[in-house]
C-alpha cells in the first residue's frame, strides 16, 4: 500500500476514535458534523463501527484477565481473527487515549461497565442479544446495555422497538428516566426524548412500573407522559403505527412543531428547527421519510407547513 493511502486511513481511524468518544458523551450535540462525517464516505463508517467494536472488545479482555499486577498468575486470553484484526491498527490509538475511554466508562477494571451504543441522527441499527432479544434502534439513540445482565436495558433517549423471548422466571426490564418496564412475552416500542416518553405494544404485554403505577399495557395501547408531568396517559394506537419507522413511516396526531422538527431531525439526518413560536399550532398527518430526505421541501404539501433551507437545515412553520 502507498504512503499516502496509509496516512489517509491513519487519519480516518484517528477521526473515528475521536467520534466514538465524544458520542458516548451524554453531553455531546454534534450530531449535524457527526452525522456529515458519517456519509462523507463509506470508510468513515467502516471505522466507526470497527472502534466502536474493538473498545467493546478490549472491555471484554480486561474482565477476563482480571486486575492487574495482584500476583496471581494471569488467566490466558483468546482472541479470535476477527477480534484480532478489528484490534491490529487500534494499538498506538487506543493507548494514546486509554485515559479519555476510561474518563467516560468505556473500561472499568473492578466492575464490568455496562456498554452503550449510539446512532447518529438518520441511522438505524438492530442489537441482537444472546438471549434472543432483539432492539432495533431508531436515528438519534443511545441506549446501555450490561455485560453482565441481557436481559435489562436503558434507553436514555431516541426510541427503540423491542422483540423480547419472554423468560417468566428472568423478565425483560428496560429503565426509562425514573420509570420500568418490564415484559410479559412482547414486542414493544419505547420513545423517550426532551418532550416526554411512551410506550407502544404491538405483541404480548408490558408492566409498567410494577412497584409504584403498576399499569399493564396490552397489545394496541399506548402509555404516554409529557415531559415534567407525572400524569400517564393511556390510549388506543392502530398496530400499524408500533415501530411503523422501521418501515419509513412517521405519523404525528396533534403534535407541535417543536416535536415534529425534532422527531425529523433524528429519523432523516437532516437537521429541522423552528420559526416563531415552538408550540404555535399543531400537526397531524402521516409521511414516508425517503421522499423527505430527498426533498425537504415536501414537507410544504404534506403537512401543510411554511419550510425554507436554511444553512445546511431547513426551517419549518405554520402558513
Amino acid at each position: 500500500m502507498a504512503s499516502g493511502e496509509t496516512n489517509r486511513d491513519e487519519t480516518i481511524r484517528e477521526q473515528a476514535l475521536g467520534w466514538a468518544v465524544r458520542t458516548n458523551d451524554p453531553g455531546f450535540t454534534e450530531w449535524a458534523a457527526f452525522t456529515a462525517w458519517l456519509e462523507a464516505e463509506p470508510a468513515h463508517a467502516e471505522a466507526y463501527d470497527a472502534v466502536c467494536a474493538a473498545v467493546l472488545d478490549g472491555a471484554d479482555l480486561l474482565r477476563s484477565a482480571g486486575p492487574a499486577n495482584d500476583g496471581s498468575p494471569a488467566e490466558e486470553t483468546r482472541l479470535t481473527p476477527a477480534a484480532a484484526t478489528r484490534r491490529r491498527w487500534l494499538g498506538g490509538a487506543l493507548a494514546a487515549s486509554a485515559a479519555l475511554v476510561l474518563g467516560i466508562g468505556f473500561w472499568q477494571r473492578e466492575r464490568p461497565a455496562p456498554f452503550v451504543i449510539v446512532t447518529a441522527p438518520g441511522e438505524t441499527r438492530t442489537v441482537k442479544l444472546e438471549n434472543g432479544t432483539s432492539i432495533a434502534l431508531s436515528g438519534g439513540t443511545r441506549i446501555e446495555l450490561d455485560h453482565n445482565d441481557a436481559r435489562r436495558a436503558r434507553l436514555e433517549r431516541g426510541e427503540a422497538l423491542f422483540t423480547v423471548r419472554h423468560d417468566p422466571k428472568a423478565p425483560f426490564q428496560v429503565a426509562v428516566g425514573e420509570d420500568r418496564l418490564v415484559d410479559i412475552g412482547t414486542v414493544f416500542d419505547v420513545r423517550h426524548d426532551r418532550h416526554g416518553m411512551s410506550v407502544a405494544v404491538s405483541e404480548g404485554a408490558v408492566q409498567f412500573n410494577p412497584e409504584a403505577e403498576d399499569v399493564r399495557i396490552s397489545p394496541g395501547q399506548i402509555l404516554a407522559r409529557a415531559a415534567g408531568s407525572n400524569r400517564y396517559v393511556l390510549s388506543p394506537i392502530a398496530m400499524d403505527r408500533i415501530g411503523e419507522w422501521r418501515e419509513g413511516r412517521l405519523t404525528f396526531e396533534g403534535a407541535s412543531l417543536d416535536q415534529v422538527a425534532a422527531e425529523l431531525t433524528r429519523t432523516t439526518g437532516i437537521p429541522f428547527s423552528v420559526r416563531g413560536a415552538k408550540n404555535a399550532g399543531t400537526v397531524s398527518g402521516s409521511v414516508l421519510i425517503d421522499p423527505i430526505r430527498k426533498d425537504p421541501g415536501v414537507l410544504g404539501s404534506l403537512l401543510g407547513l411554511n419550510v425554507t433551507p436554511r444553512g445546511q437545515g431547513w426551517v419549518i412553520g405554520t402558513p
